[in-house]
């Protein structure tokens, strides 16, 4: 059988199922911080439901408790690592201003 004559063959890709992230058995509540907090970035963002895998009522939920948690204080609203230092400025005198003749 020549090249230009056989039929294109599809390869399957073998690739591994991915586990749902949410189980049956878990409880998407505010209170459930371990649960909570794998679907949050870094920044302290909610990740999208694309990259999160969960279900449109999954994601609705997962947002809620996210939103309360914050509001209760279980979370930061932002998770930024840099903390805001206060540093020594110019030195600043204090006083009138002497002007020069």
């Amino acid at each position: 059988m020549d090249k230009s004559k056989r039929p294109f063959l599809k390869f399957k890709r073998s690739f591994r199922r991915r586990l749902p992230p949410i189980q049956s058995g878990d409880r998407i509540d505010y209170r459930n911080m371990s649960l909570i907090s794998r679907f949050i970035s870094e920044q302290g963002k909610i990740l999208s439901r694309r990259v999160n895998r969960l279900s449109l009522k999954q994601q609705r939920l997962i947002t809620l408790a996210i939103k309360q948690a914050r509001i209760l204080s279980l979370l930061p609203f932002l998770n930024n690592e840099k903390q805001f230092e206060r540093t020594e400025s110019t030195a600043r005198t204090t006083g009138f201003k002497v002007r020069n003749k």
